[in-house]
């Protein structure tokens, strides 16, 4: 195996595989400790054998330049290969600002051939390549040096074995015209808006049952410091504020250092110093809010129509049975909500109603809706049931 470890061996190899077709391309990093990933290794494999055909590029050792590496993965002319790739993406857009493209993911390709939601690439490496993934190293610090040659062998077996998959997936897309509906479900990964986190919106991702306007003007604020607050010291943000230390302040809206000293969920450290006047002042912020511009309070879903929660059952079924008809992932074509959103309304702003999935699912589930078609069972399947329009219509 090949360890890169200096600029010049990365450009080296780098211009090499601008002559491949395509490159498996996997990462190592850590963020248990950090707000941002540690980038530390970077594999890539190209097509063939040899020892030179993957390497493993130390993205940690001292004074490497990994331009010629992102450069790479810009290059129009060869296709990026991963699995599973929000985590590898996020990483190359915060450090590079850059997206592979041409790009494609072996996880979303799998669900889109039949191979189950979520596939982990063990169960591809099992089934496609017929091998097994050694998995002795997987909780490797990947920051710590030297690396073990077990370590490293584990690292390029992520991206030596991915070769295989992708051949073998992008060939049944082809052959079952699927290419362009595993291109529609990447848009959202090739998207930088997908890894732009936003201090002001990170109230939203809290759950929470109030919806009193003070005690959600108190969440965005709390979260809104929260998030600058990690991002300028890049740990995480729970090492600042614990959701429910964050959920317990914006009910209390504690006014001074003591008032902080009742809190049952606040952290020691964030009861005095910088923490500690940093919640003060998001809790003055959102006390100081107009009325006019306090924030929207999240909406209450709306009452099923009567029936619909029986009809959605139905939907479900159905959607199993086009999903094993059409060898696609139930999880890729609808959500549970999804289909309780289709039951209470037609013209439901969801997925499942456009593009391919309206073809292989959506129009059925109209149709049901309609009493168009019905679901009977064939032994140990469920067929769909044309049924014979009333006379009269």
């Amino acid at each position: 195996m090949t360890l890169i470890t200096d600029s010049d061996a990365l450009a080296a190899f780098c211009r090499e595989v601008a002559a491949a077709p395509y490159v498996t391309v996997d990462t190592e990093f850590l963020r248990e400790r950090t707000y941002y990933p540690e980038l530390c290794l970077i594999q890539i494999a190209r097509p063939g054998g040899g020892e030179d055909a993957a390497v493993v590029i130390d993205a940690l050792a001292p004074g490497i330049d990994l331009s010629p590496f992102y450069e790479l993965l810009g290059d129009p002319d060869v296709v990026k290969v991963f699995h599973a790739a929000r985590q590898d993406l996020e990483i190359f857009w915060l450090r590079a600002g850059v997206i592979p493209s041409p790009f494609f993911d072996t996880q979303v390709a799998a669900m889109v051939c039949g191979y189950g939601d979520q596939v982990g690439y063990d169960t591809l490496v099992r089934q496609i390549v017929r091998a097994s993934v050694d998995k002795s190293s997987r909780f490797t610090d990947w920051s710590r040096r030297p690396l073990s040659p077990a370590q490293l062998a584990y690292a390029l077996a992520d991206v030596t074995h991915l070769r295989v998959i992708y051949e073998r997936l992008s060939a049944q897309l082809r052959k079952n015209g699927r290419e362009a509906w595993v291109e529609e479900e990447l848009a959202v990964l090739t998207n930088p808006e997908t890894y732009r986190t936003d201090p002001a919106d990170a109230w939203q991702r809290l759950k929470f049952r109030s919806g009193a306007p003070r005690f959600v003007a108190a969440v965005r604020e709390l979260a809104r410091f929260r998030e600058e607050t990690a991002q300028k010291r890049n740990v995480p943000r729970n090492r600042i504020l614990k959701d429910d230390a964050l959920l317990e302040l914006a009910a209390a809206r504690p006014t001074s250092i003591e008032d902080l000293g009742s809190s049952r969920l606040l952290q020691r450290e964030a009861r005095r110093g910088e923490i500690a006047e940093g919640i003060l002042g998001a809790i003055r912020a959102a006390e100081a809010v107009a009325l006019k511009d306090l924030p929207d309070v999240p909406a209450t879903p709306p009452r099923r129509p009567p029936g619909s929660e029986a009809l959605a059952d139905l939907l479900r079924v159905l959607l199993k049975a086009r999903a094993d008809a059409s060898g696609v992932a139930q999880k890729l074509i609808a959500s549970s909500a999804d289909l309780d959103a289709i039951a209470a309304d037609d013209a439901a702003d969801v997925p499942a109603l456009s593009g391919w999935r309206f073809e292989i699912f959506g129009a059925d589930a109209l149709r049901l809706k309609r009493g168009e078609i019905a679901l009977s069972a064939r032994g140990s399947t469920v067929a769909v049931v044309p049924l014979a329009k009333p006379r009269g219509d």
